[in-house]
């Protein structure tokens, strides 16, 4: 059991993640609002959602080295800074210029602080249950964020207006940074002299910047655009001269030498597929409680409420169940249930109803994620250094974003053109919901495919057995390559 001060530092991080997440799905309801008073036009719009995963997916990395290097609390309050100050910049937008560039300040501080609250929970909670307990927790508060995003965006726009979205994140964040000095150790700070890798720094970050532009953008206009292929082919390039650069380096920002591991090297990339495979539901299930049985805004995000619970209660089992059947076993059953859930939801219907076409399978899917959310978490950091455990973060944190970036963009890809294929029927060119919903029924089993795939590369992932699991920062029995700090 983890002592008091561990319990209430968990707790602090824990509520970060929560509003970090939450942060994401929040400003999906509250943007036609935004729409409307500020005459945004449409295009503008889908920017204000879109440059917060930009700027977040794109520092994550870099967050999770700097974090290593100057401190994981002195990086998550400064996170936390940023985060505040530019909530209060969207509180006070009355246009979409210094809208779109608070949501971008947002996803800075945000990506500063996610990847140092994952690496201050691994060096608070040795390799073993009790870290396998915690990130069920951390797991469990990532659920309820994305589904309460939903309820209290539609609730706070409708009493309050929208700016009391941007308004909540300012006391929340200040709150958690007075609280971070009191609860949470100070974390190492390297001091043996060598520089900073300035050109690594900024080359991975303008790639994977560019990579995120492109691939939101690619949902919203298309592939084979020219706003896709450029920004696409620049961020291929700009990642190609980061990994020139670190391999010769003489203080890398990123050890070549940590992808050489096998475990962290497959972990990250199953945890980027139950991101691809899974996330993109909880956006095509509330358009089809919306825009299919004609639900209110607040009312779908409410019918996401029975899953976000089955997450926070399944994730304080998961430690026991990694304990007596193995991490890689965990693993398996849990795609192969975000398999079978994802596919089950594919079978909705237009006559549908919420009881019958949405509430069981979104509870399979509930058991589902906090399995594959804790195992690919303690796959991908499992083989850390306490000198790595930023690094570690970062690096499972991009996979986990990126993923659901890549996921969103194909997934919806998928249902608007299947949608688009039946054609628009109705007065004034409305989309049958019938159509509709062959689009999310063919996005779902897409999902469905992504997590077979998923479990069949997890039987391959090298882990300790059951039981072994434990004691130290690192894996113990897992294999380890050498990697300098």
């Amino acid at each position: 059991m983890a002592s008091p001060d561990r319990r209430h530092a968990l707790a602090l991080l824990a509520c970060t993640q929560f509003v970090l997440i939450l942060d994401t799905a929040i400003i999906n309801v509250a943007a036609p609002s935004m729409g409307r008073e500020l005459g945004i036009s449409p295009a503008e719009l889908s920017w204000v959602a879109n440059a917060y995963l930009v700027s977040f997916g794109g520092l994550l990395l870099l967050s999770g080295r700097v974090a290593d290097l100057v401190g994981r609390r002195r990086l998550f309050v400064a996170g936390l800074g940023v985060l505040a100050a530019a909530s209060l910049l969207g509180a006070l937008a009355d246009n979409a210029f210094l809208l779109i560039t608070a949501r971008a300040a947002q996803g800075v501080g945000a990506a500063m602080a996610a990847a140092s609250a994952l690496a201050l929970l691994l060096m608070l909670f040795e390799s073993g249950p009790e870290r396998h307990r915690a990130l069920g927790i951390f797991a469990a508060m990532a659920g309820a964020g994305g589904a309460a995003g939903t309820v209290l965006g539609g609730v706070l726009t409708d009493w309050l207006g929208w700016e009391s979205t941007f308004a909540m994140n300012v006391v929340v964040a200040v709150a958690l940074a007075v609280l971070a000095p009191r609860l949470l150790p100070p974390g190492t700070v390297r001091r043996d002299g060598r520089g900073f890798d300035l050109v690594g720094a900024v080359t991975v970050t303008a790639g994977l910047a560019l990579l995120a532009y492109a691939l939101v953008n690619a949902g919203e206009a298309g592939w084979s655009r020219p706003g896709t292929v450029l920004p696409g082919g620049a961020a291929c390039l700009a990642l190609l001269l980061f990994v020139l650069v670190e391999r010769r380096a003489t203080a890398p920002l990123v050890p070549l030498a940590v992808f050489s591991r096998p475990t962290l090297r497959l972990a990250n990339v199953l945890a980027g597929m139950w991101q691809m495979s899974l996330f993109p539901m909880f956006f095509l299930v509330s358009l089809y409680l919306q825009a299919v049985l004609g639900y209110e805004p607040v009312m779908g995000g409410l019918g996401l409420l029975p899953l976000s619970l089955t997450v926070v209660v399944v994730a304080s089992y998961a430690d026991r169940l990694i304990g007596r059947f193995g991490l890689r076993a965990v693993m398996c059953a849990g795609f192969v249930m975000v398999a079978v859930g994802m596919a089950w939801q594919s079978a909705l219907s237009a006559s549908g109803s919420f009881v019958t076409d949405v509430l069981p399978p979104s509870l399979l899917l509930g058991v589902a994620l906090p399995l594959v959310s804790v195992t690919t978490n303690v796959a991908a950091t499992l083989d850390t250094s306490p000198e790595e455990v930023g690094l570690a973060s970062g690096l499972v944190n991009t996979s986990l974003q990126f993923g659901s970036v890549i996921g969103l963009a194909v997934l919806s890809g998928v249902a608007a053109a299947r949608t688009e294929s039946r054609g628009p029927i109705g007065s004034e060119g409305a989309v049958d919901p019938v159509a509709l919903t062959d689009g999310f029924s063919a996005a779902f089993l897409v999902g469905a495919g992504v997590a077979v795939v998923a479990a069949l590369l997890a039987l391959r992932l090298r882990v300790p057995a059951p039981g072994e699991v434990q004691g130290g920062t690192g894996a113990g029995t897992a294999e380890r390559s050498p990697a300098a700090p």
